[in-house]
């Protein structure tokens, strides 16, 4: 349970475990710990990857996504409701809720370097329409709509500087990259970085590392992609499972990425064909990860210590 020692960029199951839709790994320096959501069942999920203990969380609803608090906290969005967990004592304190239409969730969220909570949502419907958003939230429970028009938001991440941020819709299926002020938390200047395909895969979670290459999980061809700043594709990996949804670095050297998969929709007789979908992987890099802000309790934007 120590997490990938293999050969560089070579994937290996982390355990044996399988989640319906699991997304959004947050790695924990302080305290060796890998956090995800399986969203579909209101699960939060930690393992310490040295031990190979576990701890499960249930929520009452779909768990989006999450994020490390500058407080020993776990800031989590459920389908609308904000909220802080204490993953020590099981306490949960509401924060607010985001007001985004009777069918959609949130989806893809990360702490930013402005210290606040970038959450997106998705629509819920099997049609996907573009009617989802990306919202900043900070300590004082505002809820600020940054952008809008999505079917699904997604790929969320900062460049090393925290001078861009990265934001996909899954069904675009494309890329965009903004300026971004890390004081203010304002976003503006969008370009578009990638335009992809089910070939190479649709994009789903996103991470970047110290070279400011861009990881992002293809999420619908079974690869995980890495492209340089230029949108260069540098690599493409191909994962045991066929749906990974999420990269994230973590370990001591932050070069071990952790990623997510999902088997949502499998019929008994694909999971059967594909025993791996669901599960989680890591594998060893050569460029280390950047290190993900914390949410900053007390509106005060404080660097991480990862």
């Amino acid at each position: 349970m120590s997490g990938s020692s293999g050969a560089l960029y070579q994937p290996e199951i982390l355990s044996n475990e399988t989640f319906t839709l699991a997304e959004c790994p947050n790695w924990d320096a302080k305290n060796n710990r890998l956090y995800w959501t399986d969203i579909l069942n209101g699960q939060l999920h930690g393992l310490d990857v040295r031990s190979g203990e576990r701890q499960t969380w249930q929520f009452d609803s779909e768990l989006g996504c999450f994020g490390l608090t500058d407080a020993g906290r776990i800031i989590i969005a459920l389908r609308k409701d904000i909220l802080f967990l204490n993953p020590e004592n099981d306490q949960r304190t509401p924060l607010c809720r985001i007001e985004d239409g009777l069918n959609s969730r949130t989806n893809d969220g990360k702490i930013g370097p402005d210290g606040a909570f970038w959450v997106g949502t998705m629509d819920d419907n099997a049609d996907k329409q573009p009617v989802a958003s990306l919202y900043r939230i900070t300590a004082d429970g505002k809820v600020e709509e940054k952008a809008k028009g999505f079917k699904i938001s997604n790929g969320i991440a900062w460049s090393p500087d925290g001078s861009h941020m990265y934001h996909s819709d899954s069904r675009g299926p494309w890329v965009n990259r903004w300026d971004f002020d890390v004081a203010s938390g304002d976003i503006s200047n969008c370009t578009r970085y990638l335009d992809l395909d089910d070939t190479l895969g649709r994009p789903d979670g996103g991470a970047v590392d110290a070279e400011g290459c861009y990881w992002s999980a293809g999420v619908s061809a079974g690869n995980l992609n890495r492209f340089a700043p230029d949108g260069t594709l540098l690599k493409s990996i191909a994962m045991p499972m066929p749906n990974p949804t999420m990269p994230c670095f973590g370990g001591p050297d932050m070069k071990t990425l952790y990623v997510t998969s999902h088997r949502e929709g499998y019929s008994a007789e694909k999971c059967s064909q594909f025993p791996d979908a669901g599960k989680l992987v890591s594998l060893r890099v050569d460029v280390p990860g950047v290190p993900v802000s914390a949410f900053s309790e007390n509106g005060e934007r404080r660097a991480q210590s990862r």
